[in-house]
C-alpha cells in the first residue's frame, strides 16, 4: 500500500511498519517545503495507525550514495524563516512522535542531516559506502541547541568530535562511537531495518512511548520546539562558507 501523493517522497507500508524514501533530487538537501512534506507523511501516518497502537517508521535515502546532505543553504540566505518553519519544526516532530522511528541511513549524511538522524530513535548505516559529518563550525554555522542532540546522545568526546571538529565517520566507526545502531550492507539495509522495526513496533501501544522519549531528549527538544516558527527574531545566521 502507497500513501499520498507527495511530490518528493514516497510512502510504503509493511504491515505496521511504514517507509518513507526521500526522493528529492539530487541529494535529499532539506527547505521548507521538503521539510513540511516530511512531516505530513508522518503525521499522515500517525493518523493511520490511530492512537495507541503498535507502528514504527523508516526514513530512507533513495539510494546507496545518500541519505540526506543537510539544508538548501541558499534558502536561508535569502529567507531567514525557512528553518523555522521547515528544518527545525521537522525536528521537534520527530522527537515527540508517538512512534518509534529510524533513519536508515543509505549514503552520506552530512550538516543539518546529523540532527535529523539524531532526532530518529535509532540509526542503521550503510557499511560499505557514506560518511556521517557536522561541519557547522568549519561553515561558521549556528543555531541556539544545535549542540543538545549530540551531547544528549552520544559519549561527550564524540560530540566534542562532531561539533567542534566536523570529524568525518565512516559506518563502523560511526557504530564504534554510538552515533548508529547498526551498520549493514547496502542490499540488506531495508531488511536489517524492518527486522528491526517489528522488535519494537509494539512499544507505541501502550501511549506513553513519545512521553518517555522526552525524559530522556526532553531537553533538546524543548530548545528545539523554543525556535519553531519564530518570526519575530532571526533565529539561525546565513552561513559564512558553502558545501
Amino acid at each position: 500500500m502507497t500513501l499520498g501523493p507527495y511530490t518528493n517522497l514516497r510512502v510504503d507500508r509493511y504491515d505496521r511498519v511504514y517507509v518513507i524514501t526521500m526522493q528529492k533530487a539530487p541529494e535529499n538537501r532539506l527547505n521548507v517545503k521538503f521539510a513540511q512534506e516530511i512531516i505530513r507523511a508522518l503525521r499522515d501516518i500517525e493518523n493511520e495507525l490511530g492512537p495507541d497502537s503498535e507502528g514504527c517508521v523508516i526514513i530512507r535515502g533513495n539510494d546507496e550514495k545518500f541519505w540526506c546532505t543537510g539544508l538548501e543553504l541558499d534558502e536561508s540566505d535569502t529567507n531567514p524563516h525557512a528553518n523555522s518553519d521547515g528544518f527545525f519544526p521537522l525536528l521537534a516532530t520527530l522527537l515527540d512522535y508517538p512512534f518509534p522511528t529510524i533513519a536508515l541511513l543509505t549514503g552520506h549524511t552530512f550538516g543539518g542531516a546529523c540532527p535529523f538522524a539524531l532526532s530518529h530513535d535509532y540509526r542503521i548505516m550503510n557499511s560499505k559506502r557514506g560518511f556521517f559529518s557536522m561541519p557547522p563550525v568549519n561553515l561558521g554555522l549556528h543555531f541556539p541547541g544545535i549542540g543538545y542532540l549530540p551531547r544528549l546522545k552520544l559519549r561527550s568526546q564524540t560530540a566534542r568530535k562532531m561539533l567542534l571538529e566536523a570529524h568525518k565517520w565512516t559506518g563502523k566507526e560511526a557504530l564504534e562511537d554510538g552515533i548508529v545502531d547498526e551498520i549493514a550492507d547496502p542490499k540488506e539495509m531495508l531488511d536489517v531495518a524492518l527486522k528491526k522495526a517489528r522488535e519494537i513496533q509494539g512499544k507505541a501501544k501502550m501511549g506513553v512511548y513519545s512521553l518517555l522519549r522526552n525524559e530522556l531528549w526532553g531537553e533538546a527538544a524543548e530548545k528545539i520546539r523554543g525556535i519553531c516558527y519564530v518570526h519575530g527574531m532571526r533565529t539561525t545566521a546565513p552561513a559564512k562558507a558553502k558545501i
